[in-house]
Order: C-alpha cells, then sequence, then structure tokens
C-alpha cells in the first residue's frame, strides 16, 4: 500500500517496527512530517479511538496501536519542533499527588501526542502545586488529571481549588479520568469534563479547542 495507508496500518495493527520503518521511508521521499502527523498518524489513531469505543478493540490492542505511533512520533517530533508545525493544542497531565499509577495516564498521554496535540508530562504523584508551576510555566489550554486509588482523588479537588485560588481557573479547561473517578464526581469538585477512556480524552479536548 501507499503512503499513508500503509503507515496507518501499520500503527493501528501496532507494528513498531514497521511504522518506524515506513516514517523515515515517507521522510527519505520529502513528505513532510506535518503530512506524515496529519495524514498517518492522526487519522490512525482516530481509528483506534472508534474501534475501542465500538468494542472491536479493547486495552490491550489501544496499548499496542498507541506504542507503534509513540515509536514513529519519537522520529517526528524533533523534525515537527524545527520546521514550526503548530500543535492543535496544549495539555499538561499528571497523576496526582499520593498516586503513582501511569498506565493510563501514559495511553492519554501518547493519543494526544497522536493526534497532534502538544503534552506535557508531569510523571506521577504530581502535587497541586506543581499542576500550578506547570500551568505558569506552559500556559496549557488543559489540565488533565488521573487518578487510579479513591483515596488519591481528593488531590483533583484540591489542585482545582489551587488553580482558583491562584487566579488561574480562567485560563485553563480541566479533565480528569481513571478507574475510580466519575461523572457525578467531576461535576461535584468543579471540573470541565471527565473522560472515561484515552479514547474519550482526546474527543473532548477536541470539542474543548474547537479542532
Amino acid at each position: 500500500m501507499p503512503f499513508p495507508e500503509d503507515l496507518q496500518v501499520s500503527v493501528i495493527e501496532g507494528q513498531a517496527e514497521r511504522a518506524a520503518a515506513l516514517t523515515r521511508e515517507a521522510l527519505d521521499q520529502d513528505i513532510s512530517p506535518s503530512d506524515i502527523l496529519n495524514q498517518a498518524m492522526i487519522p490512525a489513531m482516530d481509528e483506534v479511538g472508534v474501534r475501542f469505543q465500538n468494542n472491536d478493540f479493547f486495552l490491550p490492542e489501544v496499548l499496542i496501536a498507541a506504542k507503534a505511533m509513540n515509536t514513529a512520533m519519537e522520529i517526528l517530533k524533533p523534525l515537527l519542533s524545527k520546521s514550526e508545525v503548530k500543535p492543535k493544542g496544549k495539555i499538561v497531565i499528571g497523576t496526582v499527588h499520593g498516586d503513582r499509577h501511569d498506565i493510563g495516564k501514559n495511553l492519554v498521554a501518547m493519543m494526544m501526542e497522536g493526534a497532534g496535540f502538544e503534552v506535557i508530562d508531569l510523571g506521577v504523584d504530581v502535587s497541586p502545586d506543581q499542576f500550578l508551576e506547570a500551568v505558569r510555566k506552559n500556559q496549557p489550554d488543559i489540565v488533565a488529571m488521573s487518578a487510579l486509588l479513591t483515596t488519591t482523588m481528593p488531590s483533583m479537588r484540591v489542585t482545582i481549588e489551587a488553580l482558583e485560588k491562584a487566579g488561574l481557573r480562567s485560563q485553563v479547561k480541566t479533565m480528569i479520568g481513571g478507574a475510580p473517578v466519575t461523572k457525578d464526581f467531576a461535576e461535584e469538585i468543579g471540573a470541565d469534563a471527565y473522560a472515561p477512556d484515552s479514547a474519550s480524552a482526546v474527543t473532548k479536548m477536541k470539542d474543548f479547542l474547537g479542532r
């Protein structure tokens, strides 16, 4: 298959080595990094998201596809920055204070990158002050918080309250997610959105930004 279909398929099917090889091959053929992103990576991850939401893909397939995409994106990232390709938006993401689980957070971050967004990943056990510092420094469109423990969910509320007190709340949207997190909890703490999975997170971010 010709570009971009062959690269799309390699990502969707989770063929990391082939995705990387096809990305290099496309670059050798003078296909621009932005075209590779927009014509191959983004459509591929969109398709993965659709399959996941339709129960045609499950978490293992999504993880494998995201890893293939990430392998190719590692080749593109420095070239995209050099060519001054403007990202669709910027997201600061992290697992909240006291929680060191990162699989879900990492998957959301990879899916966001594959969708053309700039991602600042703060890692795990991120305090409210660290989120505040990242917002001041990076001026993101969205702050995304993950929690996998019910005992760490209150840190989401504390972080949103801290953004409010610092006068930053109006500058960013907040999105929360994680196994124990619910839509009702998001509404209770004043989060702008709740995403039950990575595909939903990407969709909601696009909705926020109208992109």
